[in-house]
C-alpha cells in the first residue's frame, strides 16, 4: 500500500479493525502497511480508540510484548442496546405473531439484515471477555443469529442438526426430552464439527423450558466442551420448570393470551446483568 496521509490512515485503520474483531495484530504489521513509524501508529490507535468508545461500537486492547499488538473488541453501549431491542420488542408485541403452543413468529425480524447486526453485536458485547473457541447453535432459526454473533467474536459457527446427515460423516447423537412438550427427541452433532474441549457459546432463537438447549448441553459434554456461555434472542416468561439457569436473553415474552390474541413481549434479562 502506498504512503497515505494521516486522516486517509486513520481511515483505513479504522475498516481494518471493524473487519478483523477479536484478532491480535503487532504494530509492526500496520507499521509496513503504511510506511509508518510505529509511534505515528500508536498515536493514530489512541484516537481511533476514544472514537470507538464514544460512539459505543467497542474499544482497542493494546498488548505489550515481542508477542504483543492490538485488538478489537467490539461492544454496544447499554443505551443504544435499549434503543433497538424496544424496537424490536415492540415489532414482536403485534398478537398477529402469537403461533400455538405460546411461540411467536419471527421469521422476519430474522431475516432483516440490520436487525441481526445489532443482535450479534449484543451477543458478542455480552460475551466479549470470554475466550469463546466456537458458536454452537441448532438448526433451523439460531443459524443467522449464530452467524452475526460470530461476525464479531470472529470464530466459527457449528450447526446442531435434528437429524443427521450423510455428508457429515460420522456422528454423535442424543435424545433429549423437550422442555414445553415434554417428548423425547433427538439431536446429532458431526465428529468432525469441533475440536475436542472447546470453549463453546450456545446461540438459541427462542426458549420456553429450555429442553433444546439442555439438549445441546449434554451433547456438547460428549466433545468435552466448556460451555462458556448461553446466549437466547427471546425467553418465555412464567414457565415453571426452567431447566437452564444461567443464561443471557435479549428480550422476554412476558404476557401471552392465546385466546384474545394479545401477547406483551420486554426487555431481556442482558439490561440487568451487572457485568457484561
Amino acid at each position: 500500500m502506498k504512503k497515505l496521509r494521516r486522516s486517509a490512515r486513520i481511515v483505513d485503520l479504522t475498516q481494518y479493525f471493524l473487519n478483523h474483531p477479536q484478532e491480535l495484530i503487532p504494530l509492526s504489521f500496520f507499521s509496513e502497511r503504511y510506511q509508518s513509524a510505529k509511534s505515528s501508529i500508536s498515536e493514530d490507535i489512541d484516537i481511533i480508540h476514544e472514537m470507538l468508545k464514544e460512539e459505543g461500537i467497542g474499544e482497542l486492547i493494546t498488548i505489550a510484548g515481542a508477542a504483543g499488538g492490538v485488538k478489537f473488541i467490539p461492544s454496544i453501549s447499554e443505551e443504544k442496546a435499549k434503543e433497538e431491542i424496544l424496537k424490536i420488542c415492540e415489532s414482536l408485541s403485534n398478537g398477529e405473531r402469537l403461533l400455538t403452543g405460546g411461540y411467536l413468529y419471527m421469521s422476519d425480524i430474522i431475516g432483516d439484515p440490520h436487525v441481526l447486526r445489532q443482535i450479534g453485536r449484543m451477543f458478542a458485547s455480552a460475551f466479549r471477555h470470554d475466550k469463546i473457541d466456537v458458536i454452537v447453535t441448532v438448526e433451523t432459526k439460531g443459524i443467522p443469529l449464530a452467524h452475526a454473533t460470530a461476525n464479531y467474536l470472529n470464530v466459527p459457527v457449528v450447526i446442531v442438526r435434528r437429524d443427521s446427515k450423510v455428508t457429515e460423516g460420522s456422528v454423535v447423537t442424543i435424545n433429549y426430552i423437550s422442555g414445553s412438550t415434554k417428548r423425547i427427541q433427538t439431536m446429532s452433532l458431526a465428529r468432525r464439527a469441533m475440536k475436542d474441549g472447546a470453549n463453546v457459546l450456545i446461540i438459541d432463537d427462542f426458549m420456553k423450558a429450555g429442553g433444546t438447549v439442555k439438549g445441546m448441553i449434554d451433547l456438547l459434554k460428549e466433545f468435552n466442551a466448556h460451555i462458556k456461555g448461553i446466549g437466547v434472542f427471546v425467553e418465555a416468561e412464567g414457565t415453571s420448570e426452567r431447566l437452564v439457569e444461567d443464561y443471557i436473553s435479549l428480550a422476554r415474552l412476558e404476557e401471552v393470551n392465546e385466546k384474545e390474541k394479545q401477547i406483551k413481549v420486554t426487555l431481556g434479562n442482558f439490561f440487568s446483568k451487572e457485568e457484561r
